[in-house]
């Protein structure tokens, strides 16, 4: 489940008790996991294989660029990075309940906190008691730490779990498996101090449970996720989250997996440990 899906209502979610969620369950025509994605036309491809083409090309240039230009930073050769390069901070080296935690006091250190607690708040272990109390007792602000339980405990309740297919302890039916993984694209700062800071996290989410009789299958969305932190106690911690749609990307002609292939993978690929 993405941090926007979840029990009734409509609209985007907000956490810590304001507002809730919604699934969309899939209309029932056969096998939903069985038929391929219909094709699109040949001009498609072929627009497709020139553009790749055209790639190649271009990097076989880049490739064998001599060494004429002139940096544009003055650094003997070396280019500035691009700002989606990796900084070179090394990340964290410590968790909390199995959370990554203690990160640098500046935007950077903002950015990976609000990744992570955005994977930790849209896993599995959301769904189930025990698991969400270490979840919001590692991430959140101690001042706002009952306020986000609360909510949290409203928005996954009993009723909302039945509802998706789910027992009372977030475990799934015999002879399925349940999928909700947060997968992080980009972050974004909108404001910042020492104090504080607000970070945009771009999300991809799986959502859904694998099986033949499964009338929630698996299922892909988009989402950012904004994430309001404090420095406190030497570390950057919850105050509150929200969540809008996209933005989202054209679908691919990827043909739809069985529902077997789904499980296996959810099985065989672990989920990242640190984001960013």
């Amino acid at each position: 489940m993405s941090l926007g899906d979840g029990a009734s209502g409509g609209g985007d979610r907000e956490y810590g008790g304001v507002g809730q969620t919604r699934t969309r369950l899939p209309d029932r025509g056969g096998d939903v996991y069985g038929g391929a994605r219909r094709s699109r036309s040949s001009s498609r491809g072929l627009i497709t294989v020139v553009g790749v083409v055209v790639l190649l090309i271009a990097a076989i240039a880049f490739a064998n660029r001599g060494g004429g230009d002139s940096p544009s930073d003055g650094s003997h050769g070396k280019r500035a990075p691009a700002p989606t390069a990796a900084s070179g901070t090394h990340p964290v080296q410590s968790k909390t309940n199995d959370i990554p935690s203690g990160f640098a006091h500046d935007e950077q250190g903002a950015q990976s906190a609000a990744a992570n607690y955005a994977v930790a708040l849209g896993s599995d272990g959301m769904f189930n008691p025990a698991k969400r109390h270490d979840i919001v007792q590692a991430l959140a602000d101690p001042g706002e730490r009952s306020r986000l339980q609360s909510g949290f405990d409203a928005d996954y309740s009993a009723t909302f779990l039945k509802k998706i297919g789910l027992d009372a302890d977030g475990s799934a039916p015999s002879g399925t498996t349940f999928v909700n993984r947060t997968l992080p694209v980009g972050t974004k700062v909108t404001s910042y101090d020492a104090a504080a800071a607000t970070v945009q996290v771009w999300c991809s989410g799986l959502f859904g449970l694998t099986g033949e009789s499964s009338t929630n299958p698996v299922t892909s969305s988009w989402f950012t996720v904004t994430v309001k932190l404090t420095w406190t106690r030497g570390d950057w911690k919850v105050t509150e989250t929200s969540q809008k749609t996209g933005p989202t990307p054209v679908s691919g002609d990827n043909p739809v997996s069985g529902s077997d292939e789904i499980s296996t993978a959810v099985e065989e690929y672990g989920g990242f440990t640190y984001a960013r």
